[in-house]
């Protein structure tokens, strides 16, 4: 077999060290100043073609690479220069880019993660440009320019206390002797409760990105654990309060902590239910009120939480009229969209096609309501009314469930179908 013949070139050379610059001015037409690069590329490939004909597999050697060129095993990203997951040196490159942002768009980028079940990787990047970790979580939700770690994420950020954590901050631990055993970072979604032992936390972690309830401060170190809020906050890293600059807050209003889910809902009774009630008539939902709004929780407050949570866009779980984290802080911070005026609000739901079931919640002990009222008024008119001593009224009492008890006993139902609580079927065959 015939001998491979090899045609020996000269790339073109971009080499900016010294020996190629001179003799790319010294002699332009001449390979005596070739960089010894390009020797061995030739070398190599003569010896990979010799070595196919031969009947042996090719192996495939890299040549060097250019100082400075980038690497291109990785998808393109709109993050201009990527940064590895630990620098360059454990630092961020450049001066510190801080983009304004949002709490409320916070949450809703780590809800997109959430949502699309972006998988964990330290080395894979995401199609939004980040990578699928947790300090490139925390990156995306921030909107940072850059992929940052847990090394630097504290250099966006302002330490705030415990007690003034807020959605959209972040718990970070960084574990400077072995960052790859240890360090994580969470995005802080609110406290679940009054007793702030346990939060939602936003997190990107094995095998995806989650949204979980989270003991305070974490599963792991939890003593390691430090809070940051980020310094590109709308308005400043002041607080919540401060989030739209020139809305003016009534006395004891601005900066409001969210006090927990338990302070609200049917049978509460507190301070602030009333100042929720303040926040939404402020912000269009006066109409939804016919007395008050006062400290007693009723469907007037759900209703008017629930068109709140709609003009954000929320649907589903996210406007269920009951104020979690992040619609307090919009509220108190004087913060997303004010509910339409001309809008008619969220309607009862219909039963069976009879209209104005207003759903189970109305109708608990301390809920005041027109629905009780209503409800009382026809089972009078339907001869279930001697349990009345006086109205029947607004407010739920022993005689409401008594009476509801009887007509669903008159129904032929039992045992946990006649429990005295009106359901959609109980409402149907009361009002039809």
């Amino acid at each position: 077999m015939a001998t491979p013949v090899f045609e020996e070139f000269d790339p073109a050379s971009d080499c900016d060290c010294p020996g190629c610059v001179h003799w790319r001015r010294a002699l332009p037409h001449s390979s005596s100043g070739r960089h010894p690069a390009a020797h061995r590329a030739v070398i190599l490939a003569a010896a990979a073609a010799t070595a196919a004909v031969a009947g042996h597999p090719a192996v495939a050697h890299a040549a060097p690479g250019h100082p400075g060129t980038p690497v291109r095993d990785e998808p393109d990203t709109p993050q201009g220069g990527k940064t590895a997951l630990h620098g360059p040196a454990g630092r961020p490159g450049g001066p510190l880019k801080t983009p304004e942002t949002t709490r409320a768009d916070i949450i809703r980028r780590a809800k997109t993660w959430v949502a699309e079940k972006v998988p964990y990787s330290m080395s894979r990047y995401w199609g939004d440009g980040y990578r699928q970790d947790c300090s490139g979580f925390v990156s995306m939700a921030w909107n940072l320019p850059g992929n940052e770690w847990t090394g630097s994420l504290d250099q966006y950020g302002v330490r705030i206390a415990k007690d003034d954590l807020q959605p959209g901050d972040i718990l970070l631990f960084h574990n400077p002797s072995n960052p790859q055993q240890g360090s994580h970072v969470v995005i802080f979604g609110g406290w679940t409760d009054y007793t702030h032992t346990s939060y939602i936390a936003y997190e990107e972690t094995r095998p995806y990105a989650r949204r979980q309830a989270t003991p305070y401060a974490y599963w792991s170190h939890s003593d390691r654990y430090l809070a940051y809020r980020y310094k590109g906050l709308a308005g400043g890293t002041a607080g919540p309060g401060s989030d739209k600059p020139g809305t003016a807050k009534p006395d004891g209003e601005a900066g409001t902590p969210y006090p927990g889910r338990a302070y609200f809902g049917p049978g509460a009774n507190n301070k602030h239910v009333a100042l929720l009630g303040r926040m939404l008539v402020e912000r269009g939902a006066g109409r939804y009120y016919t007395s008050g709004p006062g400290p007693r929780w009723s469907d007037a407050d759900r209703r008017a939480t629930q068109a709140f949570q709609q003009a954000q866009g929320w649907r589903g779980q996210d406007a269920d009229g009951l104020p979690g984290p992040l619609t307090w802080t919009l509220l108190v911070s004087g913060g997303g969209k004010d509910i339409t005026s001309g809008a008619a609000g969220p309607p009862a739901p219909s039963s069976h096609g009879v209209p104005g079931y207003p759903g189970r919640a109305v109708f608990r002990p301390g809920v005041t309501s027109a629905h009780v009222t209503q409800l009382g008024k026809q089972l009078v008119k339907k001869g279930f009314g001697k349990y009345y001593t006086s109205g029947p009224g607004p407010r739920w009492g022993e005689a409401d469930r008594r009476a509801v008890e009887a007509f669903q006993r008159a129904q032929g139902w039992r045992g946990g179908a006649a429990d005295g609580y009106p359901g959609p079927e109980t409402w149907r065959r009361l009002f039809k």
